[in-house]
């Protein structure tokens, strides 16, 4: 079982799918997971999973040979396979500013001495079979000098001569698909800052005011404020295994909901503090719509298609792509520089 990610042509393509048969032939069962068009319809036997993402996801909807998967209108992969439904190519281009961003003389691993010209103002995709240099040219050269020229990065950029247009830039932004944090800490209100906002708005209604309670008080990671002492927070304890993975359980304490009885009794429009770490991003989005700078944050996460992700949901369970789209909806958020 492999998780293979789309392959980057055709031919490469159905170099793998003939790997894969030669190892079903041989007498094994092969499982792939896959969106790639082409390997779908070369399996003997496909399984389509949805209906939705996320918890609205889970279930076997249609299973069969590719043909039956097709014909079978419950399926929404079967409708794009069979050309029923269809993402359309756009009918016009941008044109772009004009100006480009030039790596000149780059020789970093399979690259020879070459010269990219990189258009501004446009979606560029960088494309080509494994190997043929796509990483070394944008992740090792052009992403880690520009860190290296813009936010001081000590991080050493692949062999190159010159990189020419740096004055048409202020700033670079690598989103990929690394976890947003390695701890059940992280999730999507903290990575995206909304949760700043929101322990804010806490902090300011009346019962809070009475009390004399802080943004400090809502947060689960500020020792000594309103978070629960003995799971410091996550709402879970580990439990440490030997020769095993750790295991996690509910802190019997709060329950699972991180905070003490004195933060959850404060309340916004019938919710504490908890519930909304709860909401997925379509119910936090209904209940904060009269908060514009809460809403922005919302909305753009609900735009990159992850409506359906709880903010307190630990960064620990977020697939590669729905990380990926969070910090695509952070910075979508943020106001344009130009």
């Amino acid at each position: 079982h492999r998780d293979l990610h789309s392959f980057p042509t055709r031919r490469s393509s159905d170099l793998l799918i003939n790997t894969l048969k030669d190892l079903r032939d041989l007498g094994n069962s092969v499982i792939v997971v896959e969106h790639d068009k082409e390997t779908m319809e070369q399996a003997d036997w496909l399984i389509d999973i949805g209906p939705g993402a996320g918890e609205k996801g889970g279930e076997v909807i249609a299973e069969g040979t590719p043909g039956q998967v097709k014909d079978n209108p419950k399926s929404l992969t079967g409708l794009f396979l069979k050309g029923d439904r269809e993402i359309a190519v756009p009918k016009k281009r941008r044109s772009g500013s004009g100006q480009a961003i030039s790596v000149v003389g780059a020789t970093e691993n399979n690259l020879k001495n070459i010269r990219v010209d990189f258009p501004l103002g446009k979606l560029i995709v960088v494309t080509g079979v494994s190997g043929s240099g796509k990483s070394s040219l944008v992740n090792d050269i052009l992403a880690k000098k520009l860190s290296q020229i813009f936010h001081r990065s000590q991080e050493t950029a692949g062999k190159h001569r010159e990189i020419i247009g740096l004055k048409q830039l202020d700033k670079v932004i690598n989103i990929d698909q690394t976890p947003i944090g390695r701890t059940p800490r992280s999730n999507p209100a903290t990575y995206t800052k909304v949760f700043d906002d929101i322990r804010g708005l806490f902090a300011s209604v009346p019962e809070s005011k009475i009390r004399g309670y802080k943004k400090g008080r809502f947060s689960f990671n500020a020792k000594g404020g309103g978070r629960c002492e003995v799971c410091r927070g996550e709402g879970i304890l580990k439990i440490e295994m030997h020769f095993l993975p750790d295991v996690y359980v509910t802190c019997e304490e709060c329950g699972g909901k991180r905070y003490n009885p004195e933060a959850l009794e404060i309340h916004y429009k019938g919710k504490n503090i908890s519930d909304i770490l709860d909401m997925t991003v379509d119910e936090a989005n209904q209940l904060f719509q009269n908060m514009p700078q809460i809403r922005r944050k919302l909305e753009t996460l609900v735009e990159v298609g992850l409506g359906y992700i709880r903010l307190g949901q630990p960064a620990t369970t977020l697939s590669g792509g729905e990380a990926q789209r969070i910090k695509l909806s952070r910075e979508l958020s943020r106001r344009a520089t130009g």
